[in-house]
């Protein structure tokens, strides 16, 4: 695992106490019992917010990530449970990257899927996934309604905010909208930090329409089984669920 810079743990520590309301993944804990999973491969697992709740659920859990400092975060949280670091596996890099696996579920929580810009790295994952689930094993997840058009309100107007982090002080955190070009939104989100220091970061999503998402499913090998809103932003997200025959 590469060593992590300064800026990327200090982002990693920050990301939970910036955004802590994580009420988007009641849905899929849900979805976990209504399909009976006992074994979840969580893809863009973070700071292992997810894989945690579902740990300390009974549920083994792999979570796959590339950044190193985020899965730093998720490995002491597991650390801090015991019970939960047993059946949690951890794995630095991306889904083509996983060992053989057979797992009930998998999942991209967080708009994890619209961090994949490419063609070609978005049918990999979604193959990925595939070749991790056991026969009949679902792949879920959420992204964006391009038409509702989210990104017109990453601005430092309407996203700005103060925080009091332990161990930070005062943080002031907002976005900024940089360019869109097509289905690629491109923006900046930044933390100007108690000493007056300032700390960006650049990041592009892809807005996939519902027809897009539901072809490279089936291109993938997957049956398309639902499309459901999410409960907590609803007629602003879509939630997939697809299933290897």
């Amino acid at each position: 695992m590469a060593v992590p810079t300064f800026e990327q743990r200090r982002a990693a520590q920050l990301y939970d106490p910036l955004d802590p309301d994580r009420s988007d993944l009641d849905a899929y804990l849900a979805m976990v019992a209504e399909f009976g999973a006992s074994s979840v491969l969580d893809i863009g697992c973070g700071t292992g917010t997810f894989a945690c709740m579902l740990a300390e659920r009974g549920i083994a859990v792999v979570g796959v990530d590339p950044d190193a400092a985020s899965l730093e975060v998720a490995q002491a949280k597991t650390r801090a449970r015991t019970q939960a670091e047993a059946r949690v596996r951890w794995i630095h890099g991306y889904a083509s990257d996983l060992p053989e696996l057979a797992v009930d579920m998998t999942t991209m929580t967080a708009n994890v899927a619209q961090a994949i810009v490419t063609d070609e790295d978005w049918d990999s994952t979604l193959r990925a996934a595939f070749a991790a689930l056991r026969q009949g094993g679902r792949l879920v997840f959420e992204t964006r309604v391009p038409a509702v058009k989210a990104w017109l309100s990453w601005n430092r107007e309407d996203s700005f905010r103060r925080t009091d982090v332990p161990g930070f002080g005062i943080i002031e955190h907002w976005y900024d909208l940089l360019d869109v070009s097509g289905p690629l939104v491109t923006f900046r989100g930044s933390c100007r930090f108690a000493d007056g220091s300032l700390q960006t970061s650049t990041s592009t999503l892809r807005f996939r329409s519902r027809e897009e998402v539901s072809a490279s499913l089936t291109a993938a090998g997957y049956a398309v089984d639902a499309i459901r809103g999410a409960p907590d932003r609803p007629g602003r997200e879509m939630v997939f669920i697809a299933r290897r025959p």
